[in-house]
């Protein structure tokens, strides 16, 4: 799967410029799928300005993100804010995945950090489940940055069949560290490869890290290719990586750690092979 990693800065709570970069992203990356960091569409740190950016069914954002996924042929990943489908009123920190036919899928966040610099739980309704999602005709499961240091996510993803999961972020510098040793721990107990897109950029004092990057099943990095464009800013990158998504299937005999949670008592059945 050739995966292009936008590891952007956006504008903050400016969502029809950072709409349009989309797009020239998009067009101008021809990929299988494209993944844009978390909130990236709304900014991270925009407060109560969070319920006018967020996107709702039926708005012309979404009719954007389709008309994007359809002109490039690439399934596109992207985090806003989004206005919750079951309590109105309310939002929802969410990666929106568009296909090339117009089908749109969500991911809602499942963990929101309150704790130094976030308030996450002030803005946002959180979700209960991960479930993986139909993109570029294989099974793609997507979290979003804080979700990764509970590795119940990353399990169910990987029972439910997901052959990559995809990490998305808008975490600071100080936790980089973390999310280093974390991203390849999630692909090595699962067996299944794993991207991260983190932002950059500085809001309200907060310092993005960026340092996005992919690992096979194996927990080793995959190497990226940055694609050369002129308006791109400080630590701004685009990052080409191709995924061997064959390559898992093959390691998960010597290390069938799937095969034998799922034979557990209280644990899912279904597990790959």
């Amino acid at each position: 799967m050739r995966c292009v990693l936008a590891q952007l800065a956006p504008r903050t709570g400016d969502l029809p410029a950072n709409l349009e970069r989309l797009r020239s992203v998009v067009q101008g990356a021809p990929a299988d799928l494209v993944i844009f960091p978390e909130l990236y569409l709304s900014g991270y740190r925009v407060g109560d300005r969070i319920h006018r950016l967020a996107v709702r069914e039926g708005d012309t954002t979404l009719a954007a993100l389709r008309a994007a996924a359809r002109e490039s042929r690439a399934a596109i990943v992207v985090g806003a804010p989004f206005a919750s489908r079951e309590r109105p009123g309310e939002v929802q920190n969410a990666a929106i995945a568009v296909r090339p036919d117009g089908e749109v899928h969500l991911q809602v966040k499942r963990y929101l950090p309150n704790f130094g610099p976030f308030e996450e739980g002030a803005h946002f309704t959180p979700a209960d489940a991960s479930e993986p999602m139909p993109l570029a005709a294989r099974s793609v499961g997507v979290e979003i940055c804080y979700d990764t240091f509970f590795p119940e996510v990353s399990r169910a993803l990987a029972l439910g069949g997901a052959e990559l999961i995809v990490v998305i972020s808008a975490s600071p510098v100080t936790s980089g560290r973390l999310f280093q040793r974390l991203l390849p721990a999630r692909a090595i107990e699962n067996a299944t490869p794993v991207v991260f897109v983190n932002r950059v950029g500085v809001e309200d004092g907060l310092v993005f890290g960026g340092e996005s990057g992919a690992w096979d099943a194996r927990g080793e990095p995959i190497p990226a290719v940055a694609e050369p464009r002129s308006d791109l800013g400080p630590e701004e990158r685009l990052l080409r990586v191709e995924i061997d998504l064959a390559a898992a299937p093959r390691w998960r005999p010597f290390r069938p750690v799937l095969r034998d949670v799922a034979t557990r008592p209280g644990e899912s059945a279904r597990a790959p092979g």
